[in-house]
């Protein structure tokens, strides 16, 4: 049985793990780094560029260069959060077909799922070069609070990059179980808060760690609330400031805005460290006087100015949490950091300060969970089997009554997997049909909540209103996915439906995309080839060619000719050159070295001749 590996899709950078004999290995990529930015480039001759080297063509692609794309999973067109992400993305964020936030590159419309493909296709690459072997089987976390449509949408990003995704793991539930497996000091029972803030998403669990068993109480968070966010909040300010002094909106340039976005970032991180940074864009934009350049001191002081709404907004679901967890600050014996962003002090103060004690920082926050999710994979595979896992379901599932109102079935920081059954009733006389309306959230009329389904129960005898009765079973698996189903108890007619995402991919389009995945796998496997054949060629040919200057005046003139021609006819011809046509143009090489070695090792005897015959004339 192969491993099974736990990867971290993040929106800033994404991170790989496996248990190889019960140890927890975080795996390098090819540049020896531990994680990979989630960023996806797409090039004018076609190519896909994913992780630091799609980061470094952005500035000069901006427009095809997708970065935070976790942050548009299950996301309308038409909401605030994705009006905000328009204004500061240097790419194109357009309607899906049913309403959902898609990008566009290079004139093609994607879905988030398909940009996240890229980016777990790029992570299963990383994990299979390391480990020797093909993976099939993947643990993947989400946020905590991503609802059933955008966990939906994860697991389909899994399938169209080729992997089978064993379980969908929330992320500061992984994050714990990373923490605590292991620890031969938690032996009794002890509450630990969970404070994950990454690059676009936060959420806060409360669980509880008895001997091996993770009990998740409670969860909270914000899908929308990470280090983006504080990225845009000095992004802002820094354009804020230059169109005050030179009446230039930079939001508007893509390129412009890319820059700004990456020395934002680089600003913030620094800041964790330093007092004050520098900030330093030269010809950042071209005005009517000449070149305009930007530079800029931001002190740590103002940065925690700039957020400090920000910080505060993540304390709202902290007391969430802790009330639906039926506890006080002083109940919590740990509190665990994970992501990015609390590595910046005012967090780490803040939060110390909410929770009334010292925050844990001893683990590493953008590996920590991906390190749980591969825990996740051992459990499952049989590797580790000391550890149980009890995750919860973050949002109340209910149906639409009548009025419109939301009647809850399965409360919010319900242990999973769970089902729960109903009895509804017909609304009017002779009532032959039932429609069912599935909902997710927290509102008391149904339109405030998400829609997750329509369906309905029909062939209902006749009878008057009140009198039928309807059997409706939520049912919810491990990974959080939803299987709803209605039951007329007279006739036994039934109806179900497993709720799937509504982002605008159909299982006929995932299998489409999947057979696309595979077959730019073998195109890339031919590009891969090329170049490589590509770099001998050129290797060749420098060295032919040195050759040529060295030896060639020790081949008849005729012959010396033949081979430059020789040598320049395939020199025009490498850079365009097909991978067929460079396996000729390399065998023209390697007959062209030959004879220039044959030239090199005679001219080598005549020289050794001549001297031995001089030292026989000397004697």
């Amino acid at each position: 049985m192969g491993h099974t590996i736990g990867i971290d899709l993040g929106t800033t950078n994404s991170c790989v793990c496996c248990v190889i004999d019960e140890e927890r290995i975080v795996i390098p990529n090819a540049e020896g780094s531990r994680t990979t930015p989630s960023v996806v480039g797409f090039t004018e001759d076609g190519q896909e560029l994913v992780g630091q080297v799609a980061k470094r063509q952005a500035q000069t692609n901006a427009e095809n260069t997708i970065f935070a794309v976790k942050r548009l999973i299950g996301r309308r067109f038409d909401s605030p959060d994705v009006a905000q992400a328009r204004r500061s993305c240097p790419f194109n964020i357009v309607e899906g077909p049913n309403g959902d936030a898609w990008v566009e590159v290079r004139g093609k419309e994607m879905s988030p799922s398909e940009v996240s493909a890229l980016i777990l296709r790029e992570m299963r690459d990383i994990a299979e070069e390391h480990l020797g072997e093909e993976i099939e089987d993947a643990i993947v976390t989400v946020p905590a609070y991503f609802n059933d449509a955008q966990r939906q949408a994860t697991k389909n990003a899994g399938k169209i990059a080729g992997l089978e995704v064993s379980r969908i793991v929330n992320e500061p539930t992984a994050a714990a179980l990373a923490y605590g497996v292991g620890d031969e000091a938690q032996k009794g029972a002890m509450k630990v808060a969970v404070y994950d803030l990454g690059g676009g998403t936060f959420d806060i669990s409360i669980l509880e760690l008895t001997d091996g068993v993770f009990s998740v109480l409670s969860t909270s968070g914000d899908t929308y609330l990470g280090g983006e966010d504080f990225d845009n909040a000095i992004l802002d300010w820094l354009a804020d400031e230059f169109e005050a002094e030179h009446d230039v909106d930079l939001l508007e340039i893509p390129m412009a805005l890319q820059r700004l976005k990456e020395e934002a970032e680089q600003a913030k991180c620094e800041l964790s460290n330093a007092d004050e940074v520098e900030i330093n864009l030269p010809f950042i934009h071209t005005g009517d006087d000449g070149p305009l350049h930007i530079e800029q001191t931001l002190t740590r002081a103002k940065l925690e100015e700039l957020v400090d709404h920000l910080i505060e907004r993540s304390l709202d679901p902290c007391r969430t949490a802790l009330k639906d967890a039926q506890l006080r600050r002083a109940d919590i014996d740990e509190v665990l950091l994970v992501g990015g962003m609390t590595r910046m002090p005012k967090v780490r103060q803040r939060v110390g300060k909410f929770f009334q004690q010292e925050v844990d920082t001893s683990v590493n926050p953008d590996e920590v969970v991906a390190l749980g999710a591969a825990v996740q994979g051992g459990i499952i595979s049989g590797e580790l089997t000391d550890v149980l896992l009890l995750d919860v379901t973050p949002l109340t599932l209910g149906v639409e009554t009548a009025g419109g109102v939301f009647t809850p079935l399965i409360q919010r920081n319900t242990t999973v997997p769970c089902s729960h059954t109903e009895i509804f009733s017909t609304s009017v006389d002779n009532q032959t049909m039932v429609p069912i309306h599935v909902l997710q959230g927290e509102r008391a009329m149904a339109e405030d909540n998400k829609s997750l389904a329509r369906f309905e129960l029909t062939g209902i005898p006749p009878a008057p209103r009140g009198v039928p009765k309807i059997d409706v079973t939520f049912k919810i698996d491990e990974n959080g996915m939803v299987n709803v189903s209605a039951r007329d108890e007279a006739t036994g007619m039934e109806q179900s439906i497993n709720i799937v995402a509504d982002g605008g991919l159909s299982d006929s389009d995932i299998e489409e995309l999947i057979e696309e995945a595979a077959s730019k796998e073998a195109e890339d496997e031919r590009m891969r080839e090329l170049m490589e054949k590509r770099n001998q060629a050129e290797g060749l040919l420098y060295s032919t060619e040195r050759s040529l200057e060295a030896y060639g005046s020790e081949l008849p003139e005729d012959e010396a000719q033949e081979l430059a021609t020789d040598i320049a006819t395939v020199k025009e011809l490498v850079e365009g050159a097909n991978l067929e046509e460079l396996g000729t143009i390399i065998d023209t090489l390697e007959a062209c070295a030959h004879r220039l070695a044959e030239a090199m090792y005679a001219a080598m005897d005549e020289m050794e001749e001549g001297d031995a015959s001089g030292e026989e004339e000397a004697m």
